[in-house]
Formats: structure tokens, C-alpha cells, sequence
């Protein structure tokens, strides 16, 4: 019997974690090639709707996973899902990108006059403005991911409101308060979602 599993290819998006929800019961966890390969496993055994999220935004992943696990996994290759961004040319030092910004004429002014020049500058703007941040970014990037999640599957659930404004509030205790009456699976993992990643 002929084996048409092939070694995994090297991409991005067969490693991006996610998770699989069969209706409202939690099918799989992990990197994106093993679930879908476990939910290829159940759709003809289970009549609910399966549906993959990317956990790290919370989005849903659309992919199409029949066929053999050589197919699926060569559309996984191909996924065209986040991906890190291509190193474009120029000096590679110390892992700077180039990308364009857009400044008003005082502002490049301003840059301009500055010791170093422009670059060095915002360089230096940028990591006083993290180290000021105390958080506030990674905790609104979990209530995102966590708001499309409870979007997707939870929109039609009683207390989506409730538990929408206990989430934006980063009131975890009042958010678990407000899904009380949704699955297990649901709860848990919005929960999951919702706390930032310093956060146990």
C-alpha cells in the first residue's frame, strides 16, 4: 500500500497554530498541517459545521481540506494566509526592513534636524513609544482576536453583548460571567484568546 503522506514542506502557514471547532465542541489544537489533517479525519463523521481559526488573530481560516493528505497538505503549502514578510534588498544589518511612511513636509523638517537623521530618529521614537506602551498593544491585539472568535461562532449566543463590552474592558471575570451559559469549548477558549500573552 502506497504511503501519500509527504514530508511537510517548509511554510509558514503549515505551522501557524489554530484551532478547530466542530459546532461548538473544540475538534482539534496546534499547528495548522495537524488539524487539518485531524479535521479531514472527522468531516464525514461529523454532521456540525467545522470551522479553523488562526490563533493568533482569531480569524477564520478558509481552506479547502478534501482530498488525500498529499493534496491537503500541498494546499496548505501554497495557503496564501499570514505569512512573514519577504526580506526585501538592501543592507541586512542588524535586521533592519525598509518599508515607506508617510509624513507631512514639518514633520521630515523636523526629522531632518534631528542628530543621526531621519531613521535613527524614529528609531529612537519608536522604542521609547514601546517601552511607554506598558502592554496596551498586546492587550488590545487579544481582545481583537478574541471579538472575531466570539464573532464567527458566538454572535447568535445570549450575552454576546454583555461579553463583547466585558472583553473590551479586560474585565476577564465579568466576560466569564457573561458566557456562562455557552459550551464548554466556546468559553475556554475565548478566554483563551482574550488574555495577553504575559498573562497566565
Amino acid at each position: 500500500m502506497r504511503d501519500d503522506t509527504p514530508d511537510h514542506p517548509p511554510s509558514h502557514a503549515l505551522s501557524t497554530p489554530c484551532t478547530a471547532f466542530a459546532g461548538s465542541r473544540r475538534l482539534a489544537s496546534g499547528p495548522l498541517a495537524d488539524v487539518a489533517l485531524a479535521v479531514n479525519a472527522q468531516i464525514a463523521a461529523t454532521p456540525a459545521a467545522i470551522l479553523i481559526f488562526d490563533d493568533g488573530t482569531g480569524a477564520q481560516i478558509d481552506i479547502d481540506l478534501r482530498g488525500t493528505t498529499a493534496q491537503i497538505i500541498s494546499r496548505l503549502a501554497s495557503w496564501s494566509g499570514p505569512q512573514p514578510e519577504a526580506r526585501k534588498r538592501g543592507r541586512p544589518r542588524m535586521g533592519v526592513v525598509a518599508r515607506e511612511i508617510t509624513l507631512l513636509p514639518r514633520h521630515w523638517d523636523w526629522l531632518a534636524q534631528q542628530p543621526g537623521g531621519a531613521s535613527q530618529t524614529l528609531r529612537r521614537l519608536v522604542e521609547q513609544a514601546r517601552k511607554q506602551d506598558e502592554g496596551r498593544t498586546v492587550r488590545r491585539l487579544a481582545h481583537e482576536r478574541a471579538y472575531r472568535f466570539m464573532s464567527a461562532l458566538a454572535g447568535d449566543y445570549a450575552g454576546f453583548e454583555a461579553a463583547s463590552r466585558a472583553l473590551f474592558a479586560h474585565d476577564l471575570a465579568a466576560l466569564d460571567a457573561a458566557m456562562a451559559p455557552w459550551p464548554g469549548d466556546v468559553r475556554d477558549h475565548v478566554l483563551q484568546l482574550a488574555r495577553p500573552g504575559d498573562e497566565d
